[in-house]
Formats: C-alpha cells, sequence, structure tokens
C-alpha cells in the first residue's frame, strides 16, 4: 500500500499491486486494473519509488534490484 495525496489535499491509501498505469498529464493519473483513475499531487518518480518501497516491504522484489535502480 502507498499514501497518495489528491489535488484537494486529502491523503489516501492505494494498493501497488492493483496499479497498472502511471502517466503524467501534467497531473499524475494512476489506473488501476478495474479501470479507475485516481489524479494525485505526487510525482511520476515519487510514485514509481513508493512502489518499489512497497514490493520490497512486502518481498515482492528482491533489495538488489530496487537498491541498481536507485542508482540510475
Amino acid at each position: 500500500m502507498i499514501k497518495v495525496t489528491k489535488l484537494n489535499g486529502k491523503k489516501f491509501i492505494l494498493n501497488a499491486i492493483y496499479f497498472e498505469t502511471i502517466e503524467s498529464f501534467p497531473d499524475t493519473t494512476i489506473t488501476l486494473t478495474n479501470g479507475r483513475k485516481y489524479v494525485v499531487k505526487e510525482t511520476e518518480d515519487e510514485v514509481h519509488q513508493a512502489i518499489i518501497n512497497f514490493y520490497q516491504t512486502v518481498n515482492l522484489l528482491g533489495q538488489q534490484l530496487g537498491e541498481k535502480e536507485n542508482e540510475e
């Protein structure tokens, strides 16, 4: 789960496992596998990093892969 912020400033939590796409239009839009879309204040890169951290926390992504990606 990752914490994100709606454009009105309200924070909420989404389950990153259900993310299908993350796009910037210029606002960051997260589309879930069920078709629901959420527009958030965080940048695409911030959401991406939060997803990596979440996957590492639940052991769905190895530590080394995440560390290599952070170095790029």
